[in-house]
């Protein structure tokens, strides 16, 4: 089982294919299983990189703490551990806010990325689904899925259970103004759906407005979950953008 130790943590990872290296980067409470539609095209034109995020799926996290700043420390600590420098990325919700985190910690080293159902903060919307967040509430099936995707028992699925009920309180960890946006050089593809209940459709909008080198794809009728609903048209415009055709 291919594990990185990386910082404090043991991360799980897998690589498939060959060329450039592409990073698939999971939302908070998934793994790295999420990309697995993705993988058969992907993989043709690129060798992907598909980690488990510290305390998710296979990987580890001793330090019972979640960050998206430290969860980009922990990527790039794998990255060189793989001696990859330059890279492309796409990430969904928390795995695209850690890519926020990494384009502004090293902007020279990702050269393009895709922000699907990201955010550069928590808005007010955010924070109230957060706190209404009771693992009590878990259904049997869902506790089994969870289950399925997360190797380290019930205590990890309550662990990052409750670090995202805690981030309603987070105010520093996502917290990119205006102007920090302005400093991300990476060739940048934003897609959103139009009635995402976490980030309303006004912060895709600000972000392509700031990020200077920025791409804006608004999907209709849909929500957080666009990865889910939407995955033929992702895969289709996101190889489009990546392969560097839009320059054209």
């Amino acid at each position: 089982m291919p594990l990185a130790k990386v910082n404090d943590i043991e991360m799980y990872f897998e690589v498939h294919g060959e060329g450039e290296p592409l990073v698939l980067l999971h939302g908070f409470s998934w793994s790295n299983q999420m990309w697995n539609p993705f993988i058969p095209d992907f993989k043709k034109r690129y060798k992907l990189i598909i980690p488990d995020m510290r305390g998710h799926g296979r990987s580890t996290n001793p330090s019972k703490k979640f960050t998206h700043r430290q969860s980009a420390l922990d990527i790039y600590a794998l990255l060189d551990h793989l001696k990859i420098e330059r890279f492309k990325a796409v990430g969904w919700s928390s795995g695209g806010m850690t890519l926020i985190h990494m384009a502004t910690q090293e902007p020279k080293r990702v050269e393009a990325m895709i922000l699907v159902s990201a955010s550069p903060h928590f808005p007010k919307e955010c924070r109230e689904l957060m706190a209404q967040e009771n693992i009590d509430d878990l259904t049997e099936d869902q506790w089994n899925y969870y289950r399925s995707i997360h190797l380290h028992g019930d205590e990890q699925i309550r662990l990052w259970w409750n670090q995202f009920y805690e981030m309603k309180d987070s105010y520093d960890d996502m917290n990119f103004t205006p102007p920090y946006l302005s400093t991300i050089t990476a060739k940048t593809l934003i897609i959103h759906g139009d009635r995402d209940g976490f980030f309303p459709v006004s912060i895709p909008v600000n972000m392509y407005n700031y990020i200077p080198d920025s791409y804006l794809w608004i999907a209709p009728n849909t929500g957080h979950s666009i990865v889910k609903k939407y995955v033929s048209e992702i895969k289709r415009v996101a190889l489009e953008f990546l392969s560097g055709s839009w320059d054209e």
